[in-house]
């Protein structure tokens, strides 16, 4: 019924972490874990090692002699993935809610208006403290034109449970996809378009988020990192489609956003750029 597919790199303080949160799953239904390993030069393949060991037919490990990059190595992972589902969760990431898995098939199961399944997420330190969490979850969904316009919330990758169709798995195959940073976001977005359905946010919190050091994402540098967020901002205004009248939004989300900090920094022809584009 579900394929956990975890990719990781170098986790070996929090690999052991992440697989226990998926053998503790309490279901009704089968369930297979894929670890796809990017050549990490730590102890990360030993420990994924040790538990497809103990746990045969459960646990599938998939190596590559050479390191991927963490969009190879999703689309190298997923496609061992044989389940109606997949849930998505990053070696540095783990669950924390035992029926997890359950819940959001209960709910996809009952949706047919619904592609994606999220709930919400603890952000977490290297020390396992609490930088974050929500003090009063409730229900959310997000439409295809939600995300496009900047609206995700509660929707991280640990927390994400899909139908796998294969038209979405689509998207590994665009070229384009792989000038893309964060490739979570660019997959629900090009989820919610081609099926036409939408995102349901459980109001549990039942993952956790590591911010650490070596993430790829939540400690770089905030310059990197707002680069990389308008890098993307490009490439989903010249990929996806949208009536005339989004161009509005998103002109306006760009210039609340992003102009400034590209003003700062004179990138006057990126700005030209994208000005023509959406004007």
């Amino acid at each position: 019924m579900v394929s956990i597919c975890c990719i990781t790199y170098n986790h070996g303080r929090f690999i052991a972490q992440a697989i226990e949160s998926f053998l503790m799953q309490q279901t009704n239904f089968e369930f297979e874990i894929i670890v796809g390993d990017d050549c990490s030069s730590d102890q990360t393949l030993k420990i994924v090692k040790l538990f497809s060991h103990k746990h045969p037919g459960k646990i599938k490990l998939i190596t590559s002699p050479k390191n991927l990059g963490t969009h190879n190595n999703l689309i190298n992972c997923q496609k061992f993935c044989t389940g109606k589902y997949v849930a998505l969760c990053e070696g540095d990431d783990y669950w924390t809610d035992i029926f997890k898995l359950q819940k959001q098939v209960d709910f996809l199961e009952q949706s047919v208006d619904h592609v994606i399944c999220c709930h919400y997420t603890r952000v977490i330190n290297e020390n396992n403290e609490t930088l974050y969490v929500h003090p009063n979850p409730i229900p959310l969904e997000h439409t295809y034109f939600d995300l496009l316009s900047g609206k995700q919330e509660e929707t991280k990758t640990a927390s994400m449970l899909y139908r796998n169709f294969p038209e979405i798995n689509q998207l590994f195959a665009k070229q384009w996809f792989f000038n893309c940073f964060a490739g979570d976001k660019i997959f629900k977005l090009f989820a919610t378009h081609l099926s036409g359905k939408k995102i349901y946010v459980m109001p549990d919190v039942m993952s956790c988020y590591r911010n650490h050091t070596g993430g790829v994402w939540s400690m770089i540098d905030s310059k990197v990192r707002m680069e990389r967020r308008i890098s993307d901002f490009n490439l989903i205004i010249k990929n996806f489609t949208y009536p005339t009248y989004k161009r509005k939004s998103l002109l306006l989300l760009y210039i609340k956003e992003y102009l400034l900090f590209e003003l700062r920094n004179r990138r006057l022809r990126k700005v030209y750029s994208t000005l023509k584009y959406l004007i």
